[in-house]
């Protein structure tokens, strides 16, 4: 049986669940980070921070990825990650998806509306990586 592709705007709500769900995540490592790092004034404080957050969603979004192909805002929204094959992404190909999808979004949400005009409805960082999203 062939799983579809959830609909553009079904993904686009998930979406912003999931950076609510992030945005708790980042608050508290944000929280860690500084209590460690303490001298916010520094030269060196803010591309570090900025690093360091990226890391952290990189982090969040692989092992939910890896680990069931589902976040927590992708289960509520019955939704799944899977190989263009169907198969359960594997850690490599995860890490790549995230890159995509932060040069995506990074140029104007470029990636995100990709999906308007693809002919299966994907946005552009699961065309690349060999991704997709399907219905659960």
């Amino acid at each position: 049986m062939e799983k579809t592709t959830p609909g553009f705007w079904r993904r686009l709500v998930s979406m912003i669940y999931e950076s609510l769900l992030l945005l708790a995540v980042l608050f508290i490592a944000s929280f860690i980070f500084h209590l460690i790092f303490r001298d916010t004034h520094a030269v060196y404080f803010r591309p570090l921070f900025q690093f360091y957050l990226l890391v952290i969603m990189g982090i969040y979004f692989i092992w939910f990825w890896t680990h069931g192909g589902q976040t927590l805002a992708m289960q509520t929204w019955k939704m799944r990650v899977v190989t263009v094959d169907g198969d359960h992404l594997g850690k490599r190909q995860a890490i790549t998806r995230y890159l995509f999808a932060v040069t995506g979004i990074t140029f104007f949400g470029f990636g995100i509306f990709w999906a308007l005009f693809d002919r299966e409805h994907q946005f552009l960082h699961d065309r690349l990586a060999g991704t997709r999203i399907v219905k659960t």
